[in-house]
């Protein structure tokens, strides 16, 4: 399974919250009442739980951090609002018969926000900076080769081997376009010559408020309705609440328990079902540090362990629905029947447990990071049904990802994005796969899936790698995590599930 796309090692995403993900999102009324405002008036206004840690392309991290920085950033590709893959400054593509090579055509007429020309020179300029430099992102271009420029608005990308994650990537950080005078220079990381619809206000005050306005001369003006976007770095959930009743905010992302109330008072809600994922990775698959994690019994048995309706209900407070796979529900590897492999059975799991020679159970650490804390009881006490000791080592939140990528831990629990399918393959088979697990057929489906061009091919070998995840137990899938939109009427949520990359495309005026 040692592919470079899906298989090779891999920086891991770094891992995200509950709280992060259900990050606050907000717009500012406009104008005054009575009526909707011009449209050369209109504001958009956001809450963000954590600022961006760098505008630097090297460093850009997916997450609510993007609704700052895909504004200040054009992407060649991008999702749109029911996940299907579209144009954006690339406005087409187009792969060799082998798949080896993926040619980009770049939309006419665009600039950066100095009025120099986004062109092909730097697009290969931003993506070999991304290929050479560490950095998050780094790893999801380990298939490229090489960036070639024919002429001003062709990039050619030669790949080692195919690559079935590398059209998604481009609609994420992978895919922005820097300023190659700029880049390296010190203004990039707070303030950077962007490509994108927006730029940042004199008035923004880092790690704070971010104020973007919107650029007169970019090239798909028409596809950005407000002409100010402020994002506002808020952490306590309450005080977004708080500000959405007052006026100050006209759509967020709430709290279950807010939903009622916000209700009352005249708002819309609606609910998207699943934008995370959270459960157990079993990632020591040979049990080199965990020897009881390499008999699949075992694996079977822990996945048996968990009243998943239960955590939903107690713990997510029924905004979600259990799961026993990782791949995301509006994508094309989920298959319901899925659902049904492992029945809630600790007496049937104990039973597993002592076939596979542990009668007693066996004793685990896993690292107790700063989003596991309101789960830890739970997978503790589900687990100790079965024999299986948990110890939780304090890790701190700067030391997540080294921790797992430690190989320290045998299992850890994390929560993760939904995203596009090739992604959570990129992510789950590679990224999560902390210890380089290997198996000749799933090496196969993934060699097969990156190679294949009929999109109802991919659909069903995606399948049918999500099918042997699942029947061989690697991961311990718990739940789809939630949110519940909030909008007074002026400001539209438009998105349904499908992509929850955190772009203000996502939202729209009413009037």
């Amino acid at each position: 399974m040692r592919n470079r796309s899906s298989g090779q090692r891999m920086r891991p995403r770094v891992l995200t919250s509950i709280a992060a993900m259900a990050a606050v999102l907000a717009a500012a009324s406009c104008g005054t009442s009575g009526g909707q405002p011009p449209a050369d008036e209109r504001t958009l206004t956001l809450a963000v739980q954590g600022a961006p840690n760098s505008f630097d392309p090297v460093e850009l991290t997916d997450g609510t951090q993007a609704y700052v920085w895909s504004s200040v950033y054009d992407t060649l590709l991008r999702h749109d609002n029911t996940g299907e893959l579209k144009p954006n400054a690339a406005k087409s593509w187009s792969y060799s018969d082998d798949r080896k090579t993926l040619t980009l055509k770049l939309q006419d007429g665009m600039t950066f926000s100095t009025g120099a020309p986004v062109d092909s020179a730097a697009v290969k300029a931003t993506l070999e900076r991304t290929m050479k430099e560490p950095g998050p992102n780094q790893f999801k271009l380990a298939a490229v080769e090489s960036v070639e420029t024919p002429d001003e608005s062709t990039v050619v990308l030669n790949l080692e081997e195919p690559d079935a994650a590398l059209l998604h990537a481009f609609t994420m950080a992978v895919g922005v376009i820097g300023d190659p005078k700029t880049l390296d220079s010190e203004r990039t990381a707070l303030n950077p010559v962007g490509s994108g619809a927006y730029v940042l206000d004199g008035s923004t005050v880092n790690a704070s408020k971010y104020v973007l306005k919107k650029r007169d001369d970019y090239w798909n003006a028409k596809a950005y309705p407000f002409e100010t976007v402020e994002i506002r770095v808020i952490k306590d959930r309450t005080a977004t609440v708080n500000a959405l009743q007052s006026g100050e905010l006209s759509a967020a992302s709430v709290e279950t328990t807010q939903v009622d109330r916000l209700k009352g008072a005249g708002f819309d809600v609606k609910f998207i079902e699943a934008v995370a994922m959270g459960g157990l990775t079993l990632a020591d698959r040979d049990g080199t540090r965990v020897k009881p994690l390499g008999d699949e019994r075992v694996r079977r048995a822990i996945n048996m362990a968990f009243d998943r309706n239960k955590i939903v209900k107690q713990l997510l407070r029924g905004a979600g629905k259990p799961t026993q796979q990782v791949f995301g529900p509006k994508g094309d590897a989920y298959d319901p029947a899925l659902e049904r492999t492992y029945a809630y059975d600790p007496a049937a799991a104990k039973k597993l447990m002592a076939e596979a020679g542990y009668p007693d159970g066996f004793e685990v650490h896993m690292p107790s990071l700063f989003f596991t804390k309101p789960f830890e009881p739970t997978i503790d006490q589900s687990l100790a049904e079965i024999g299986v000791e948990v110890t939780w080592d304090p890790t701190p939140p700067q030391n997540s990802v080294s921790a797992i990528t430690s190989k320290k831990y045998g299992m850890f629990f994390s929560v993760e994005g939904v995203t596009s399918t090739p992604g959570e393959v990129q992510a789950n088979l590679g990224s999560r796969n902390v210890f380089d697990s290997a198996d000749p057929e799933l090496t196969k489906l993934l060699a097969q899936v990156n190679a294949e061009s009929d999109p109802a091919k991919a659909a069903e070998l995606y399948k049918r790698i999500n099918a042997f995840t699942v029947e061989n137990a690697w991961f311990t899938p718990l739940f789809f995590s939630g949110r519940h939109w909030a909008t007074d009427g002026s400001v539209e949520f438009l998105g349904d599930g499908s992509n929850v990359f955190s772009t203000i495309r996502t939202f729209g005026p009413t009037g």
